[in-house]
């Protein structure tokens, strides 16, 4: 056998048949799609709470400014009375946003999922006869697919939706 030959067959795992290298390389795909929902997940949670931070912070202030009586306030509190009304209303909008995308997210993902499982379903039935025959000889190598969704508890949707409501923060 000529040495470049070796070589190849040597980098190699030579027990793993082509279609079980191929179903290992989409299990690690999904596995690295399942990963970059998780990250915007929590990209959407950090905004979220930000934002909910950042309204709490302004409602508290804009309190402050509504406890003194209309009769002794100068011109400059009623002003920012009137931008912290503005402010609060341009982040409850932006929170609105954030929470539409993360639901037009999740559908998309729900659709992607759908497309994945139909995939697999149909890269798999031939992977089953040959799984079958080389499991009886390498029993601890198991060919499972790869799960459909995150196994997350919670979503970063429901999250948002637990910490301030669908829509509206209910710190408002």
């Amino acid at each position: 056998m000529p040495r470049g030959q070796l070589d190849i067959i040597s980098m190699a795992e030579t027990s793993m048949m082509p279609e079980e290298i191929e179903l290992e390389m989409v299990k690690i795909q999904r596995l690295r799609e399942v990963l970059v929902r998780r990250e915007s997940e929590l990209r959407f949670m950090m905004d979220d709470i930000q934002l909910c931070k950042d309204i709490m912070d302004l409602k508290q202030e804009l309190q402050n400014l509504v406890a003194i009586p209309e009769k002794e306030k100068n011109k400059l509190q009623k002003q920012r009375e009137d931008e912290l009304i503005q402010k609060i209303h341009r982040l409850v909008q932006k929170r609105d946003f954030l929470v539409d995308d993360a639901e037009v997210e999740r559908l998309r993902e729900q659709e992607e999922d759908k497309e994945m499982a139909d995939f697999l379903r149909i890269k798999l039935k031939p992977l089953d006869k040959v799984t079958k025959s080389s499991a009886s000889s390498r029993a601890e190598k198991k060919a499972d697919p790869p799960p459909s969704k995150p196994t997350v508890a919670k979503t970063g949707l429901a999250l948002i939706k637990d910490c301030c409501g669908a829509t509206q923060c209910s710190i408002m």
